[in-house]
C-alpha cells in the first residue's frame, strides 16, 4: 500500500512551502525557522543540512558507509588507530560515518581482527573513538553485527544461522556449514543487540546501525534461501523479517526515542531463491512504520557481491549509483529518511541522485580509503570525481579467495590509521600475501572468547 503521507522532515529538509492547514509541531516550527533563517530558497545539495525526526542534525548529505577496517586489538577492543582515522574522516567533511562492523558476540566474528562490544569491552576505549571520530561536527555511528554463518573456517568450526545451510559460490571452501540456532539462542542474540546498542550510546556515540545486509544474520533470517524454518522466524516474509523487527524493538527499548536508529538493508540478494526486491519492500515499509531513524540500500552478499558492482547494468554505471533504480520505489513507500550507497564516482553523478528526491543521503565508501578529503572536494567543485581502478592480481581464484575489493581497501585504512595518506599504488600481490601471513598466524592462535 503506498504511503501519501508528507512525514514532518520531509517538510522541513525540502525547503519547500509546508500546507498552512498542516498542523506544525513546536520541534519543527523551530526547526523550520533555523533553515529560514540561514536560506529561505535554498537549493537541495550536498552541502544542505538535514534534520532527523528524533532531531539530530546532520550537518550535509554526504555518509560515510561502514567499511571493515580490522583494526581491533588481541581482545577486541578498539586500537587508537581508529581513533586516529575516523579523526582524519571528520576532518575530510563527512557529515555522518558508519563505523566498520562492531560484533555484538565475541564468539561470533566476522574476521579476525574485529572490534566487539559487550559487557567485557573496555568501554574508555570507544570512548576515545567516540569523541574523535566526532570532531568537526561529524556525526558518528556504531554499525552492530552478527556474521551468522559468514565466519571463515579458520576462526570457527560450527558457526550459527537460521538454517543448516552452507555458502555456495566456491565458498563453502573456506566456510562451514552453520548449525541453525534454538529458539533460546535466537533470543539471546536479539538482547545482545540490545546490549551494544546501549553501550554504544553510554560511550558518546550519536547513533546506531543495525548491518541487515549482505549475507550477515540478519540478512539470512530474511531470506527464504538461507532461513527454511518451519517455526515463527521463517516461511513467509512476515515471519522472516520478525528477528530485524525484534532486534529494532529491543534495541529501542534500551536507548530512547530520541536515539537514531539505523540499518542498512539489502535492495535485494541477487540470488536465485534469495531474498527480492518485493520483501525488501515489505521490510522498508514495517522498518518505517515501527519508527526507524534511517535506511541505508545496499544489495547483495558473499555469493553475489552487488554492493561491489557485481554484474551492474551499463545504464546503473551511467547512473554511478548501482541501486537507484530500487530507491526510487522505496520513496513511493515510505517517508522514512534513505541512503544510497554503491557506485559514485562524482559530484555531479550525487547531486543527480539527490535530484531525483528518492535519497536523502549519499552513501560514500571506498572513494574515502583513497582520499580522505574527498567529501570537502564534492561539496566545493561540482565537477570533482575519483576513479577507483580495477583491483586484479591477474588470477581471479586469488582475487576471489583475498577478497581484494575488501581487503586492498582495509589496508589504506590501516595507512591512515597510523596517520600516513593512502597508497593508490599499493600493489595487489602485497596486499594478498600480507592477508595470507595475517589469516595463517591467527589460524593457529588460540582465541581469546
Amino acid at each position: 500500500m503506498q504511503n501519501t503521507q508528507v512525514s514532518s522532515h520531509e517538510r522541513i529538509n525540502s525547503h519547500e512551502p509546508i500546507n498552512s492547514h498542516e498542523p506544525i509541531n513546536s520541534h519543527e516550527l523551530n526547526s523550520l525557522k533555523s533553515i529560514k533563517a540561514n536560506s529561505p530558497q535554498a537549493p537541495l545539495t550536498l552541502n544542505s543540512p538535514f534534520t532527523l525526526n528524533c532531531g539530530q542534525v546532520i550537518q550535509n548529505r554526504l555518509f560515510k558507509s561502514a567499511m571493515s577496517e580490522q583494526l581491533g586489538n588481541s581482545t577486541h577492543n578498539p586500537t587508537t588507530g581508529l581513533n586516529t582515522l575516523y579523526r582524519r574522516w571528520a576532518q575530510g567533511g563527512i557529515g555522518l560515518a558508519i563505523t566498520g562492523n562492531i560484533m555484538i558476540d565475541r564468539a561470533a566474528l566476522g574476521e579476525p581482527k574485529n572490534v566487539v562490544l559487550d559487557e567485557l569491552s573496555d568501554l574508555s576505549a570507544f570512548k576515545a573513538w567516540a569523541k574523535a571520530g566526532q570532531n568537526h561536527h561529524t556525526q558518528l555511528w556504531t554499525q552492530l553485527n552478527h556474521p551468522g554463518k559468514q565466519i571463515p573456517k579458520f576462526i570457527c568450526n560450527t558457526p550459527v544461522a537460521p538454517s543448516a545451510i552452507p555458502l555456495e559460490q566456491g565458498l563453502e571452501k573456506g566456510f562451514n556449514t552453520p548449525r541453525a540456532l534454538t529458539d533460546k539462542e535466537i533470543q539471546s542474540i536479539i538482547q545482545k543487540f540490545a546490549t551494544s546498542a546501549a553501550l554504544s550510546k553510554q560511550a558518546g556515540f550519536s547513533g546506531i546501525q543495525i548491518h541487515g545486509a549482505h549475507g550477515y544474520l540478519v540478512s539470512q533470517f530474511l531470506s527464504p534461501k538461507h532461513n527454511q524454518r518451519q517455526d515463527k522466524w521463517g516461511g513467509t516474509i512476515e515471519n522472516r523479517m520478525r528477528f530485524v523487527l525484534a532486534v529494532y524493538q529491543a534495541i529501542r527499548e534500551q536507548v530512547g526515542k530520541t536515539f537514531p536508529i539505523g540499518i542498512k538493508l539489502n535492495s535485494a540478494d541477487f540470488m536465485k531463491g534469495g531474498f527480492t526486491e518485493e520483501d525488501s519492500m515489505t521490510v522498508v515499509q514495517a522498518l518505517g512504520e515501527a519508527g526507524i531513524d534511517l535506511i541505508e540500500i545496499s544489495g547483495g552478499t558473499y555469493e553475489s557481491p552487488s554492493m561491489m558492482g557485481h554484474k551492474a547494468k551499463t545504464s546503473t554505471y551511467a547512473r554511478e549509483a548501482y541501486f537507484i533504480d530500487y530507491i526510487e520505489k522505496a520513496r513511493r513507500i515510505t517517508n522514512t529518511p534513505l541512503v544510497l550507497t554503491g557506485g559514485f564516482r562524482s559530484a555531479k553523478g550525487m547531486q543527480a541522485a539527490l535530484d531525483t528526491g528518492a535519497t536523502d543521503f549519499i552513501g560514500l565508501a571506498r572513494t574515502t580509503a583513497i582520499d580522505p578529503d574527498f567529501p570537502h572536494k564534492l561539496m566545493s567543485d561540482i565537477h570533482h570525481e575519483q576513479a577507483l581502478k580495477r583491483l586484479t592480481t591477474g588470477i581471479p581464484t586469488i582475487d576471489k579467495i583475498a577478497m581484494l575489493n575488501i581487503t586492498w581497501y582495509e589496508q589504506q585504512l590501516a595507512q591512515m590509521a597510523k596517520g600516513n595518506p593512502p597508497n593508490p599504488k599499493l600493489s595487489e600481490w602485497k596486499t594478498f600475501f600480507s592477508v595470507l601471513f595475517n589469516a595463517g598466524l591467527y589460524a593457529f592462535k588460540k582465541r581469546r572468547i
